[in-house]
């Protein structure tokens, strides 16, 4: 009996690894480990290697080029942003408030220029916007400082909404002999010294511009264009269109 049970067994034993594999085991035959060749190849190569030299891994680099330079150009400081740069304005005229005489007003008006065209009034620091029935809505502007101021008459040639900011050749220098680093080219937003909007006037460097120095409105400050308050400029351009005349007195 015993030398029977043994014989049964061996044949169940046969039987068992004769039939396919289970549900519980899903290959019959393992498959071999993988590893990423990132992380195998520099061991492989460790082992074409002498004793004690190593194999540093090599950080993978971005299949896209445009990418890499984006890095790299985040890497490197700006220029413009390193530069010494001397402030334009003192804390003293930073803190200095806006005379209420500034702020915008309907008013009387009898002067030159005829309804729908903008007078500015330069030693008293007003613009102009003139309407029918000796009427005239007033704002607040700054103008150019000692040498800078002009007189003249041009229609306006474009509109800008945070228009950028390209400053002559002649300022970056004259700003450079003071101290301070103009950039070559200033995109528009709030820090833009154009501010919200721009009223080109006919083909010169003259403008209407806002400012992102509103404590300079009511004083001799710009390099010739006429400044107004965001707020302020952006009315006003909302009520003008291309082609309106500029009177500047």
């Amino acid at each position: 009996m015993k030398k029977l049970a043994l014989l049964a067994g061996a044949a169940a034993a046969m039987i068992a690894a004769a039939m396919p594999a289970t549900a519980n085991d899903r290959y019959a035959t393992r498959p071999p480990v993988v590893v990423s060749p990132d992380l195998a190849a520099p061991w492989v190569i460790q082992l074409g290697r002498k004793p004690g030299v190593l194999v540093r891994r090599q950080a993978q680099r971005s299949p896209f080029p445009e990418q890499r330079r984006v890095r790299r150009q985040e890497q490197q400081p700006d220029r413009m942003q390193t530069a010494a740069v001397a402030p334009m304005y003192t804390r003293a005229e930073m803190q200095r408030k806006m005379d209420p005489k500034y702020l915008p007003q309907q008013v009387a008006y009898d002067g030159p220029g005829k309804p729908g065209s903008i007078v500015i009034d330069s030693r008293n620091k007003f613009l102009y916007l003139i309407e029918a029935g000796g009427q005239a809505r007033r704002y607040g502007v700054g103008v150019g400082k000692e040498g800078f101021g002009w007189t003249g008459t041009h229609n306006i040639s474009r509109k800008a909404v945070w228009p950028d900011w390209r400053p002559p050749a002649e300022m970056i220098v004259r700003e450079r002999a003071k101290g301070r680093i103009l950039p070559a080219h200033m995109p528009g937003g709030p820090e833009n010294p154009l501010g919200a909007r721009a009223l080109y006037l006919g083909d010169t460097l003259y403008r209407i511009h806002g400012t992102n120095a509103p404590w300079t409105i009511g004083t001799n400050a710009s390099s010739g264009c006429i400044r107004m308050r965001n707020e302020d400029v952006v009315d006003l351009f909302e009520r003008v269109k291309v082609g309106t005349q500029v009177m500047v007195l």
